[in-house]
């Protein structure tokens, strides 16, 4: 969590298909996240912004289990967002990796907020949460042999095909700085990450 932001800098979990198939009921309260040492955002910082209260991890990936309901609205796990992209293009990128995961077995996702500078498109509330100017999403899964993508959405309206927002690791790893994959075997981790076959994912 980036307390100077009041955003998360990332957020990181596996999910199967099991996992998909929970049933527990979705939360709907969100709170300050109980472990963050300083200042974060609060709910009201969000009310009459104009902005969704975005989950990185969502909470439809939770119904697991109760605590990862609850704990998925914790504010250590909103970012704002559009709320066009968090209904439309967001979701559908969530609902595909639902459906990876229960296509593959399980995966790993690394999803969080881009911030262009440290300004970002503004901020929201009395704790001034600053507003990201993108988003992304990691995947990675092992079906006999490694395979990953990653998406890229700007936290603005609109609506393409999902392929438009797909893109190599690599290039979310240029735009984040991050290096999601690192402790694979360098040949391995520079073949997952340089590319993707679309066919594999849709």
């Amino acid at each position: 969590y980036n307390t100077g932001l009041r955003n998360p800098n990332w957020v990181a979990y596996e999910l199967t298909s099991g996992e998909v198939q929970g049933t527990e009921e979705r939360a709907d309260k969100f709170v300050p996240d109980p472990k963050v040492k300083g200042t974060q955002a609060v709910d009201d910082d969000y009310k009459r912004s104009g902005w969704d209260r975005g989950h990185l991890a969502p909470a439809a990936d939770m119904k697991w289990s109760e605590q990862a309901m609850d704990e998925s609205f914790y504010l250590s796990n909103v970012s704002p967002q559009n709320g066009n992209l968090n209904r439309g293009v967001w979701k559908s990128i969530e609902e595909l990796v639902r459906d990876n995961a229960t296509r593959y077995g399980k995966m790993l996702v690394v999803t969080g907020p881009v911030f262009k500078s440290a300004k970002g498109k503004g901020t929201i509330g009395k704790n001034k949460v600053v507003i990201p100017d993108a988003f992304y999403k990691v995947i990675l899964v092992d079906n006999g042999g490694l395979k990953g993508v990653g998406f890229y959405c700007e936290n603005v309206a609109g609506k393409k095909k999902l392929a438009t927002y797909a893109r190599s690791i690599d290039e979310i790893e240029e735009i984040t700085g991050i290096d999601f994959f690192h402790k694979l075997p360098d040949g391995l981790e520079d073949k997952v990450e340089s590319g993707f076959e679309w066919k594999d994912w849709r």
